[in-house]
């Protein structure tokens, strides 16, 4: 019966594997681990609410709107290093601008057909997919490589149990000109 399981289980693509649903104990470790991450400040876009600025929830996790033009970054100057969009979903520094993931499991702008590998791989190396374009800033990958296995398997079952937002997150822009870091003198 073991042997029989296992040449199973070697047919079933990984995909397929990857959304099964996940125990509901990994789940809320998973929700309890991007809530106090802070996930939702970048992955979410912001909007105007009666006391300020908070996350649209209805569009949680969905990245950077990609209906939501930006003219270009203005001139960073001084000890600033960074600038964030008014959604706080982009971001430009010396790196150019970078725009937040769609972390919902949309099959088509999502991470809906990524597999644990592949999210596994792109937070350890700080590279899309773990082999492609490097994650830019402010993403703390420094930090996030840290999670041990079994908390990125929860993050990545929590992250497959949301519901899927569509949204298309323009690809990263490169600076337009070199920035000096560091004060006036």
């Amino acid at each position: 019966m073991k042997r029989l399981t296992l040449l199973v289980a070697a047919a079933i693509p990984a995909v397929v594997l990857a959304q099964s649903p996940a125990a509901p104990d990994k789940v809320a470790r998973g929700k309890y681990l991007v809530t106090t991450s802070g996930c939702n400040d970048c992955h979410t876009p912001w909007i105007m609410g009666p006391k300020g600025p908070e996350p649209d929830m209805s569009r949680m996790l969905s990245g950077h709107p990609g209906d939501f033009d930006l003219p270009p970054a203005p001139k960073i100057a001084g000890p600033w290093v960074m600038i964030a969009s008014a959604t706080n979903t982009a971001f430009n520094g010396p790196w150019g601008t970078s725009f937040t993931a769609n972390l919902t499991p949309d099959a088509e702008t999502g991470l809906g057909k990524w597999t644990y590998a592949n999210f596994r791989d792109t937070i350890r190396t700080g590279r899309h997919m773990g082999r492609g374009r490097p994650v830019l800033p402010p993403m703390p990958i420094p930090m996030y490589k840290n999670f041990n296995d079994p908390d990125l398997e929860a993050i990545f079952a929590y992250l497959q149990s949301i519901p899927a937002v569509p949204n298309r997150v323009p690809e990263p822009l490169p600076p337009v000109e070199s920035v000096a870091l560091g004060g006036a003198k």
